[in-house]
Parts: C-alpha cells; structure tokens; sequence
C-alpha cells in the first residue's frame, strides 16, 4: 500500500468521522443543525467518496490518486469557505433562510429526502455552539484546511 493511498484512506475516515460526530450531536444531544452545517456534512461526504473512488480507479492507472488528491483539495476549500461564511456571517444573521446554503440543499431536495442527515431544523444564529470551547464552524474549518493540505500530498506526488 502506497503512502498516497494510506493518505486518501486516512483523509476519507476524517470525514466520515467529521459527519459521525455531527450526527451524535444532533441525534443524541440535540444540536439541531442549519444549512451552512448540513451543506459542509455533504462536502464532508463527497471529499469521502472521492477518495475512495479514486482509491478504485488508482489501482487501473496511478494518475487516478493524483487527481482525487486534487479534486479533495479544491472540495476542501469550497468547504473551509463554507465554514468561514458560517463562523463569520451566517452564525449573525437571524435567519440563514434564502443563502446559497438554504437554496442548494432545499433545491437538491437531500433535506427532504434525507431528513436524519441533510434537514434543516435550526437558523445559523440557534446552530452556533462550540465543542470544547470551539465552535462547531471553527472545528470545521480547521478539519477542511488540514484536508487540503493532505489532498496536496497524492495530487503534487510524481508518477512512478
């Protein structure tokens, strides 16, 4: 096993246990999430995804890893400025009713269909809690910018 497939396997089970976590949150502690949150569980899920099928179709050409390695990092920015709109903006506003974040998920119907992963059951300003002292937006953004940085590693790997 390749240090570049070590790292796409390691990158995927970051968030999957990123949305673990969110999931015990909500489901056992009552954290309700907003759509900024339920939007970075979905970018969680896809950087994931793309891992792993990268992982599949690197075992037909190596060039596969390298571009699941890039497609990670440029996911995991969309999600680390998902999450600073969040920590920054959207945890402000009353309602986060009508920002793209409402507007995608409602459009892509995941909140209606997937209600225990993808609903929508608080504003920003009611989802703003911290975990540690750390509020959930910060702990998100730092897990995506590590992601990007690690995503960095199979995507600038040379061919061999």
């Amino acid at each position: 096993m390749t240090s570049s497939t070590r790292l796409l396997h390691f990158i995927a089970l970051l968030c999957i246990t990123a949305v673990a976590i969110a999931l015990v949150s909500q489901h056992v502690f009552g954290l309700q999430p907003c759509a900024w949150c339920v939007l970075q569980r979905l970018v969680f899920i896809l950087i994931a995804l793309l891992c792993w099928g990268g992982l599949l179709a690197g075992r037909v050409t190596a060039l596969a890893r390298r571009a699941a390695g890039l497609l990670v990092t440029l996911l995991s920015v969309g999600g680390a400025m998902a999450a600073w709109y969040q920590y920054t903006v959207a945890a402000k506003m009353f309602s986060c009713d009508m920002t793209f974040a409402d507007r995608f998920m409602v459009g892509s119907g995941l909140d209606a269909n997937v209600p225990w992963l993808f609903g929508i059951y608080a504003t920003c300003m009611d989802a703003r809690v911290n975990l540690l002292g750390v509020e959930y937006a910060l702990w998100s953004l730092g897990l995506f910018v590590v992601i990007g940085v690690l995503g960095l590693v199979p995507a600038l790997r040379r061919l061999g």
